[in-house]
């Protein structure tokens, strides 16, 4: 078990590194040099959503990074739009701009060829489902590791 749990987590570390190395080579294709990989998906992530740096934070997709260090340069680049909270001055709103969300529809074309390609290499959304399922279990073991509590779970349910 030790050493499929050591693989597991070797494979997530190699997975994530080569993810952001394929969004990056899109950005680089598409003529985007201004623009990281973790940014855009920051980006791709807030959509035509409209979020505070504190949610961004606390979905926690962004591995490794400062979300308001990113936050900051995409505003600089005109790829987010930040706006005061009318009620709540200490907070501020992010919302793509049009910059933005050209970069949201870059990957999503992406990520939809790619879903595609994986269909027809034998990889079926069922097994996606399975692996996904495992894998946020996993999340919920170590969020409970992470606070010195041992989870037990009786069935995947």
């Amino acid at each position: 078990m030790k050493a499929s749990y050591l693989e597991t987590i070797a494979l997530i570390e190699r997975l994530h590194r080569q993810c952001m190395d394929v969004v990056k080579n899109e950005l680089d294709r598409q003529g985007v040099r201004d623009l990281n990989a973790v940014q855009a998906m920051i980006l791709f992530n807030l959509g035509e959503s409209e979020l505070t740096v504190g949610e961004l934070t606390q979905r926690g997709y962004y591995l490794g990074s400062n979300v308001s260090y990113n936050v900051k340069k995409m505003v600089e680049h005109d790829y987010l739009k930040q706006e005061r909270s009318p009620h709540d001055k200490r907070a501020t709103h992010l919302r793509c701009s049009e910059k933005g969300l050209q970069v949201c529809r870059q990957l999503d074309a992406l990520f939809e060829a790619h879903a595609g390609d994986l269909t027809a290499n034998g990889l079926e959304g069922e097994g996606l489902a399975d692996t996904n399922d495992t894998l946020r279990r996993l999340e919920g073991f170590w969020a409970a590791a992470r606070l010195g509590v041992r989870p037990s779970y009786t069935s995947a349910a």
